[in-house]
């Protein structure tokens, strides 16, 4: 085979990007935590996973998994990627002037090309076929009686959970901390936007959560060596996991690792699996950064007219216009 100098200056650039990701993982596998006081990993503290690599793996990028250094160079002070949708009609706020925006704050190093890390082309699978017809009934249902009450709009939309909090996580376009607190028998991780609190019990087998299905399901975690691995299951039928359109089934399970991969580093890792919903189960990992920034009060609801004011509207073009109530 002929391989030309720019050709080989490429796999060389490749290969020791390569290298580099190796040696960072096996530097991380050799870190050993510092300890609580009782023994644990120590894993405590205020974390950034500011990040403007996007979740899913541009479909153009196929198999690749990180990018060359020079390309990262390139890509390091690129804006960051939000997740947002096309309607027109979005508001746009000015965050910049809140200091807000992703590029105002130090990005944690990534050169990988996406979040997901599996399936190996780093994107969603597809849903089954009887999963996505369920899903399209639920949004058809929901978009029928999209305005008839507050419970008729999305869970986010009304500020009661947000789809980065998880789990698992996923970094999102600002307010982009994370606060790991450590007890005896239990872990609390709490993510700054919108303001909940998930509270891990430890232990050696999965405790008896008393069929209990909550919105963030029922978590528990267990260390292997250095890492925290935490297992949710018992999801809550108002919820659904991304991409899917639909809850998750009695067999839905989320598996987070996290791992202290040095002084002021952690990784975390998730894989998620539902048969009832995708053949394959999905997964991926991000970095996190120790930051000395304060963990302020989301307060997203207080004062906010909007939801109302949206139903109100929807009253009086019914009373004014032929549209029947619904």
């Amino acid at each position: 085979m002929i391989v030309n100098r720019a050709t080989s200056l490429r796999l060389v650039a490749t290969s020791l990007l390569l290298l580099a990701a190796v040696d960072t993982v096996g530097a991380a596998e050799q870190y050993k935590a510092p300890r609580t006081s009782w023994g644990d990993p120590l894993i405590e503290g205020v974390y950034t996973n500011n990040t403007n690599v996007p979740f899913e793996r541009p479909a153009k990028l196929g198999d690749k998994a990180f990018y060359t250094e020079q390309e990262y160079a390139a890509r390091k002070n690129a804006p960051a990627v939000v997740e947002t949708t096309t309607n027109p009609t979005d508001v746009h706020y000015q965050t910049a002037d809140f200091d807000l925006d992703p590029e105002q704050n130090p990005m944690v190093r990534n050169p990988r090309t996406s979040i997901l890390t599996q399936p190996a082309n780093g994107r969603m699978p597809p849903l089954r076929a009887d999963a996505q017809r369920r899903s399209d009934a639920a949004r058809a249902a929901q978009q029928a009686h999209a305005f008839d009450s507050a419970q008729n709009r999305p869970l986010q939309e009304r500020c009661l959970l947000w789809a980065h909090e998880g789990p698992p996580l996923r970094p999102v376009g600002y307010n982009t901390l994370v606060q790991l607190a450590q007890t005896r028998g239990y872990v609390v991780l709490m993510t700054e936007m919108i303001h909940d609190a998930r509270v891990i019990p430890l232990a050696k087998s999965r405790p008896d959560f008393g069929g209990l299905k909550r919105w963030q399901g029922n978590s528990w975690g267990r260390w292997e060596g250095d890492t925290l691995v935490i297992e949710t299951t018992g999801f809550s039928d108002q919820v659904t996991p991304r991409g899917s359109g639909v809850p998750m089934g009695p067999e839905g399970k989320v598996i987070e690792k996290i791992t202290r991969t040095g002084p002021k580093s952690i990784r975390y890792e998730f894989t998620v699996s539902d048969p009832s919903l995708w053949d394959v189960p999905w997964g991926g990992e991000f970095p996190m950064e120790l930051t000395d920034q304060p963990l302020f009060e989301y307060a997203c609801h207080e004062g906010n007219y909007g939801l109302p004011n949206t139903l109100r509207g929807i009253r009086k073009e019914e009373q004014t216009s032929s549209r029947k109530p619904r």
